[in-house]
């Protein structure tokens, strides 16, 4: 038994491993939040952060192993890749670091409102979000697949067979965006956490739940009864990047120098080793 899982972690560890080099939760978003994000112009940002002496990020949790809940700790935080990311940001301006954790559909618009600095959450860049908000460089990437229960292997070999199913996603993401833009007449129920759409998979009501692979290595461990239909968006992978108010330029270069430097010294392949494997060790402790 403890051998089995053992290698079942090391299997995560190393499939989340496979993310990097240029992953992303969220894609497509709601227009309403860009539509806000647009008036979030702080040219003097990095300035403002640097005077009040703390960097606020946004993020969501929920997404292993990217921002997640470290419940091995008395007091439960946020621990994943983009809080480290965010960390060295904090600590490269001299200030400490602030999350705010929220629905991620809720991310940009609290951007644009100025109750988080940046937004952290495996964001992906898109046409419609760049009118409204700037991205850093993107750190990770990923490919989109298509989750399904274990007991229906076999049944789904494309992409066409979830034309005109039930597909649950989470909200505002780049995974409710392929449902609605390729699986032809699917009817999506669009909910806040991935582990929300995962349990209506569990329970019967859908037929299939799209992720990064990333983060579904988390989830298939934690639930046994789910599985990897082997269907991928091909060409449609995810890509995050950090989000930053328009305007400012000189905050914009220093996180890209600073995710640079994290590919350059292995940062983001150390943390997504670790990260994996401390979101798992989370999960079998419940």
């Amino acid at each position: 038994m403890k051998k089995t899982l053992a290698a079942k972690l090391l299997l995560a560890a190393a499939a989340a491993a496979g993310i990097l080099l240029a992953a992303g939760c969220g894609g497509s978003g709601d227009k309403k939040d860009e539509a806000q994000a647009g008036g979030a112009q702080r040219g003097a940002l990095m300035q403002q952060i640097k005077e009040r002496g703390k960097l606020v990020i946004g993020t969501a949790s929920g997404f292993p192993p990217y921002e997640f809940i470290d419940t091995s700790k008395s007091e439960k935080t946020v621990a994943g890749i983009d809080i480290n990311l965010a960390q060295k940001i904090a600590d490269k301006l001299g200030v400490k670091l602030e999350v705010q954790d929220m629905n991620f559909s809720a991310l940009l618009s609290s951007m644009a409102a100025n109750k988080v600095d940046i937004v952290i959450a495996g964001i992906t860049p898109t046409p419609e979000r760049e009118k409204a908000v700037d991205f850093s460089d993107t750190y990770l990437s990923d490919k989109n697949i298509m989750l399904i229960r274990k007991s229906d292997l076999g049944k789904y070999t494309k992409v066409e067979d979830f034309y005109g199913k039930d597909i649950a996603a989470q909200k505002s993401t780049q995974q409710e965006t392929l449902v609605k833009e390729y699986l032809k007449d699917a009817k999506i129920v669009s909910l806040d956490r991935i582990g929300d759409a995962l349990m209506e998979l569990q329970h019967g009501k859908v037929e299939g739940v799209p992720s990064q692979r990333a983060v579904a290595q988390q989830y298939l461990i934690m639930n046994p009864e789910i599985a990897d239909s082997g269907v991928y968006f091909e060409g449609k992978d995810s890509a995050a990047a950090v989000a930053v108010p328009k305007g400012n330029e000189d905050f914009l270069q220093l996180i890209n120098g600073i995710i640079k430097e994290c590919h350059e010294n292995g940062d983001f392949e150390k943390w997504t080793q670790e990260c994996s494997e401390l979101a798992v060790q989370n999960a079998q402790q419940k």
